[in-house]
């Protein structure tokens, strides 16, 4: 068994590159450069920097669009590695189960670079227990410094939930319940799709508020994962973890890396903000006796 939150720290990963190539192999498509272990990204291997792990997803898609992978093969040795000496990514994404959004592909990684999550909309709108507690598992075990919330240009649960979201123009339609799993979440993308409305000029369409939505949602998705999950917001809150957003373009293959969430700040506070209204046991406690010392001698006595 291991500690969920380990405090456990790993060496910073190494900066030179290994070139291995397999004897015999003399087309240079078929080596490998490497800078890990066992050929592989594993837990021999040190954890990244937050600001590098960006820099290499960056690096990444800049080689998927440029149609310009690296040139690795990942064969049965690579998988034995990954099997006997653990997974080590260096980012957590959280992105769209769309299947014209293979997250892998577009950042140029192999198994065992990046811990992925995905369900449609990249949305977090009920405290889903497998998304959050995932994410917690990937900074609190697999020591991830970096979680990217992954949006995409012509996402369907957006264009729904916004379509949904904006035909709602009587009291009977407002107060419908949803009758299946993806009705409830649309109704959950609401908000976002009605925030992404308010944010642009009136007489937009519904397709331009799709479009807005897509970056409404990145952010709020990011400020629901700090919203429920405590561990992430004490590591994001040490700098322990850094949180961002970004929206993929399904047409240019283009990755647009957005920062940090506008509001973060404000979600890092929650905490403080709770323990400076909650009051504590003692406090009640000498309140409720202070209360009954003023109360009137009448009423100590049942009023006879």
């Amino acid at each position: 068994m291991f500690s969920f939150c380990s405090s456990k720290t790993q060496a910073g990963e190494p900066s030179e590159y290994v070139l291995q190539s397999q004897p015999g192999q003399e087309n240079g498509l078929d080596r490998q450069e490497t800078m890990h272990t066992h050929g592989v990204r594993t837990q021999a291997d040190g954890s990244v920097p937050a600001e590098k792990a960006l820099q290499k997803l960056e690096q990444g898609n800049s080689r998927y669009v440029e149609g310009k992978p690296q040139q690795r093969s990942f064969d049965a040795d690579a998988r034995e590695a990954l099997a006997q000496h653990g997974q080590n990514p260096f980012a957590t994404i959280v992105g769209c189960a769309d299947s014209r959004c293979p997250l892998e592909i577009l950042f140029d990684a192999q198994p065992g670079d990046i811990f992925v999550l995905r369900n449609a909309g990249n949305t977090c709108t009920h405290a889903e227990g497998s998304m959050v507690g995932s994410v917690e598992y990937s900074v609190c075990h697999l020591h991830t410094n970096l979680i990217l919330v992954l949006g995409h240009t012509c996402c369907g649960a957006i264009a729904g939930a916004t379509a949904t979201a904006l035909s709602k123009t009587d009291k009977s339609q407002n107060d419908a319940q949803p009758s299946s799993t993806l009705d409830k979440l649309l109704a959950g993308l609401g908000p976002v799709a009605l925030q992404a409305a308010s944010e642009l000029p009136a007489g937009s369409t519904v397709e331009e508020v799709a479009a807005h939505a897509v970056k409404v949602n990145v952010f709020h998705t990011i400020e629901k994962l700090l919203t429920y999950s405590k561990p992430l917001r004490e590591k994001v809150r040490q700098g322990e973890v850094v949180v961002q957003g970004a929206i993929y373009d399904i047409v240019s293959g283009k990755v647009e890396f957005l920062g940090a969430c506008p509001r973060q700040v404000l979600v890092l506070d929650m905490d403080a903000a709770l323990v400076v209204h909650a009051p504590t046991i003692e406090a009640s406690a000498e309140e409720s006796k202070l209360a009954q010392d003023k109360e009137p001698a009448s009423a100590k006595i049942g009023g006879a």
